[in-house]
Order: structure tokens, then C-alpha cells, then sequence
């Protein structure tokens, strides 16, 4: 992990790991510092999760997107969770040093300082090494090697009219010798949206598997996080007009399961959510939960209710 002062695109906090032997709270941790103009004006401890952005050459956009939406998360979340994800790319991150190939080499600086790969993929499978079918290919083999989240997320958009279609070929065949254990995305949009589904989700079991003590429970904790995209259409006369989506992932963060969560809009709220329920959201589980506001929607929240060894809770969340 690097000791020095990290800036992280978008958030308002900064990172200082080189601390005086401060106690150990995760994979890494840090000092957080924020301040209303971006300064340092207090320390807090906090966790560093490092997210390897993994992919071939071919998807810079997607790389981008999944880098942006680390630092929104860490916009919105670092000060009140006191985690920080720290991503890592190649293009940043790899120091260049003789000695060994280039992809051992991101292999020792890269994957084996992450603690979660995010794996994107276009329309190659990149370049083969001497040891798997590329060299993202291998760098998700050695993560998973280690017990390390690995999430591939393979591209739903138009291929480029130049297409290598033998390298098509070979991308798909290794998509289905992953057996369906991976996802898709259609746009950045989506691609920034699921990337935060799965970021919950490995925080949450990567938290408890550090913190949580033998034989303790923290209950259920909902973290709740609206969402939306703006996606184009075309009217009845052929005109391009644009639609937003909405909605809200509903993450439960604790370390236990949530039983008949039902979701709500809370009173005095005029607008629509689709929900059927109840159902179960599992620790570390997140689900979407679409929303639709009209012309009258001046505020948007929603109750989220559940049971809790036996006993019924609810809270209520501002979404707008």
C-alpha cells in the first residue's frame, strides 16, 4: 500500500497511511481527514480496501466509469463509514522495474496488494502469458487463488465494426467457462450501478470477517443508496428523447439476515416504488428496489421494515 499522501478523483478527504505504528483495523489502515475545503482539519482511523481495476486495452471508458464510481462511493460514504476504497490500475498504480515480465510484475504491485478485483471486459480476451489465456485472465486466477472477491463484468454494447473476431471467439469461450459467474452491463451507467451493488457486498464481508469478534452479532444494517440513469429513446415521430431510471439499492450490511423485509413510501410522499415482498436480504445481500416520481414529487422517502431475531423493526430513509 502506498505511504503517502493519496488523492483520491472526486472525494473531499485525504489519505495519509504513514501514521506513527497506529492499531491494525482492516487490510490497511488509514487517517482520514476532512474538511469543507478539502483540507485536512481532523484524523479519524479508517479502513482501506484497495480495488485492482483489471481488464485488456480495449475498454478504457469502462475502466474509467468503474474508477469514477469509486470515488463516488468514497464521496458518499468514506466519512460515515469510516472505509475508504483505494483503486489500483496499472496505469497509475505499477511502478516500472527491471527484472521478470511485465505481467509478473503487476501481478507482485497490483493483485497481491488488492483486496477486491473488478474485471472488465469488451470484445478481447488480451494478449496471452506464459501461464493463462491473458493477462487479465490470469490476474483473476490469482486472486481467486488467494480468496480474493473477484467480479467480471462483460460488455453488452455494440461490438466496433473492426472487431478481431478471433479474439471475439476467445472472449467467449472463456465467458462460458465461467459458468455464469460473472455479469453484464449495457452502459457505463449500469456498469458504475452494479460495481457499487458488489463493492457493498465485499465490504461487508470483508468488514466482518476482520472486526467481528467470535461468537458477536451486529444486526442487520441497511445501508441505503438512490440511484439513477439517463437513458436515450425515440418518440413516436423518430425524435431522440432521453428517459431517467430510477431507483435504490437496498444493501444489508450487518451480519445477519433480514426476514420479511417489506419496502415502503413513507407517508406524505407522493410517488411510486415497485416492490414485492416480503422476502429475505441476506448479510452482505443487496437488491433494487425501482422508483418512479412525478410531477407532484417534492420529497421521497421510503420505510423499510423487517424482523430481527423475532422481533419487528423498521426506518425510514430519505432518498431524494
Amino acid at each position: 500500500m502506498p505511504e503517502a499522501l493519496l488523492a483520491l478523483a472526486g472525494a473531499a478527504f485525504a489519505i495519509v497511511a504513514a501514521l506513527p505504528t497506529p492499531p491494525r483495523v482492516g487490510p490497511a489502515s488509514a487517517a482520514v481527514g476532512v474538511g469543507g475545503d478539502g483540507y485536512i482539519d481532523r484524523m479519524h482511523l479508517a479502513q482501506v480496501f484497495a480495488v485492482m481495476i483489471a481488464s485488456p486495452s480495449d475498454v478504457p471508458e469502462a475502466r474509467q466509469a468503474v474508477y469514477d464510481s469509486l470515488a463516488e462511493w468514497n464521496d458518499a460514504s468514506a466519512r460515515t463509514r469510516k472505509v475508504i476504497l483505494l483503486p489500483l490500475k496499472w496505469e497509475t498504480s505499477a511502478v516500472p522495474r527491471l527484472g521478470g515480465d511485465a505481467q509478473e510484475i503487476i501481478n507482485h504491485q497490483l493483485v497481491d496488494d488488492a483486496d477486491i478485483v473488478i474485471a472488465l471486459f469488451g470484445s478481447r480476451l488480451g494478449r496471452e502469458t506464459s501461464r493463462a489465456l491473458s493477462g487479465t485472465a490470469e490476474e483473476m486466477n490469482r486472486a481467486h487463488a488467494a480468496g480474493k472477491p473477484v467480479h467480471p463484468f462483460f460488455s453488452d454494447e455494440p461490438l466496433p465494426r473492426d472487431v478481431d473476431v478471433d479474439e471475439l471467439k476467445r472472449l467467449r469461450d472463456f465467458q462460458e467457462e465461467l459458468a455464469g459467474l460473472y455479469s453484464t452491463f449495457a452502459n457505463t451507467g449500469e456498469l458504475r450501478s452494479k460495481v457499487w451493488q458488489a463493492i457493498e457486498h465485499d465490504i461487508a464481508q470483508l468488514q466482518h470477517s476482520v472486526d467481528a469478534p467470535p461468537g458477536t452479532n451486529n444486526g442487520v444494517d441497511f445501508l441505503v443508496q438512490p440511484a439513477s440513469e439517463r437513458l436515450p429513446k425515440t418518440d413516436s415521430r423518430g425524435r431522440l428523447k432521453y428517459e431517467t431510471k430510477r431507483w435504490v439499492d437496498l444493501t444489508n450490511r450487518g451480519d445477519v439476515d433480514a426476514e420479511d423485509v417489506v419496502v415502503e413510501a413513507a407517508p406524505d410522499t407522493s410517488f411510486w416504488l415497485h416492490w414485492s415482498g416480503p422476502t429475505t436480504i441476506q448479510h452482505g445481500q443487496t437488491r433494487k428496489v425501482p422508483v418512479t416520481y412525478s410531477a407532484a414529487t417534492s420529497r421521497a422517502a421510503i420505510v423499510v421494515s423487517w424482523t430481527e431475531a423475532g422481533e419487528e423493526r423498521s426506518r425510514q430513509f430519505d432518498i431524494d
